[in-house]
């Protein structure tokens, strides 16, 4: 499955299931080796998808487009991937371990 499937289908579900997503105001941005830059924007209760910069964001996780498979699919420990260079962390860290129980709920 590509990325752009993967994130689409990933905010297809937060916004089937918002309730994991209350109360978050953030620009996550996806910067992947290979496969470009994607965002994902929760506002509200919903979440939106771009690839691109369309807009300014709040934590910028870079990483290998393998990583981000196996990260998102739960192969891959966020810490562990970060301590190791595996994963690459800007902004809000707090949102970045945020990131992972997300990726847990809406697998």
């Amino acid at each position: 499955m590509s990325i752009q499937e993967t994130i689409t289908q990933l905010t297809d579900k937060m916004n089937q299931e918002p309730e994991g997503i209350q109360g978050i105001e953030a620009v996550y941005q996806f910067d992947v080796e290979d496969s470009g830059i994607h965002q994902v924007r929760l506002t509200e209760g919903s979440a939106e998808y771009r690839t691109g910069e369309e807009w300014t964001a709040d934590c910028i996780l870079t990483m290998k487009e393998a990583n981000f498979t196996k990260l998102s699919a739960g192969d891959l420990d966020p810490t562990t991937a970060f301590i190791t260079g595996k994963l690459k962390v800007k902004g809000n860290l707090s949102l970045a371990v945020r990131l992972q129980s997300l990726f847990a709920k809406y697998r």
